[in-house]
């Protein structure tokens, strides 16, 4: 950890940091477990160029997360955009699952779900994710949808060529008709918004914690499906939350249209099989 950093978090912190020590698994961020000569603990990000507002968008997403009080999210401790940005939260000590974890987080994750937002998108405006997919506040489903997600990711892969031509016009063409696909009458749900299993961590006891939200109010199927994309959640996750929280009839069948955003987010950032996984997801949600 440089010395500005240093710095600045003590300043921030009312306390001097005594020891930094490099926390992997971030993939921009740079992270760190710090301790303060008070004897706290916490984890400390920073970013080597971080755009306009980065770390307090996520700070707000994490506190407006927590408001629902319905899953564990770490505490926002210190935030700031200015040089050197960084955000600083309570620090999680992992633990291992016990048998009724994954049951725990598909019942947390529909108590979230239900605590709902006040609009699809933020009220902030303000965009998340890798690629500043923005968050307009609409007031469908399928307005948000196709107007901050599909047509703006169809945009951005015709420019870097990352999938076919006829797949960026099939999502053009499904941008146009997702009032009629269904499962769209909902009210907004409050969402992660990024939940893969690396943005879920296991605490001690067993305690579910989920970090690093693209938070906004959106489709609650959204989460689920980001959820079964990349796997690492128990079946008894998914049956609870049904249990809590039932999903609309033909669900299963919308599962590729919700995992278009993250397939072809990751085509234009690595390429290789998200390609194809991407076209086939925009293909198969055609078809619903």
């Amino acid at each position: 950890m440089d010395a500005d950093l240093r710095a600045a978090l003590s300043s921030a912190l009312g306390a001097t940091v005594t020891d930094a020590a490099v926390v992997h698994g971030g993939d921009v961020a740079r992270s760190y477990r710090i301790r303060l000569d008070d004897d706290r603990q916490l984890f400390a990000k920073t970013h080597p160029n971080a755009p306009p507002g980065f770390f307090t968008t996520e700070a707000t997403g994490l506190s407006w997360l927590r408001e629902a009080d319905a899953v564990a999210l770490p505490e926002v401790v210190a935030v700031s955009d200015d040089a050197p940005p960084f955000l600083v939260l309570g620090w999680i000590d992992e633990g291992r699952p016990v048998a009724s974890t994954e049951a725990s987080l598909g019942a947390d994750l529909a108590a979230l779900h239900r605590a709902g937002a006040p609009c699809f998108g933020r009220e902030d405006r303000r965009s998340t994710g890798s690629r500043g997919l923005p968050n307009e506040p609409c007031d469908t489903w399928a307005e948000f949808y196709a107007t901050n997600r599909l047509l703006p990711l169809a945009r951005l892969a015709r420019d870097g060529g990352a999938i076919g031509q006829g797949a960026i016009a099939s999502m053009e063409t499904l941008a146009g008709r997702l009032d009629r696909i269904g499962g769209g009458d909902e009210p907004p749900a409050r969402l992660h918004g990024d939940l893969w299993s690396g943005n879920r961590l296991v605490g001690a006891g067993g305690v579910n914690w989920l970090i690093d939200p693209a938070a906004h109010g959106g489709h609650r199927e959204f989460d689920l499906a980001m959820m079964r994309l990349f796997g690492g959640f128990g079946t008894a996750c998914f049956e609870a939350y049904e249990e809590v929280h039932p999903l609309a009839e033909g669900w299963a069948a919308r599962i590729p249209l919700h995992q278009i955003a993250p397939l072809v987010v990751h085509a234009i950032k690595f390429g290789g099989g998200y390609v194809a996984a991407a076209e086939r997801a925009i293909d198969r949600a055609l078809r619903i």
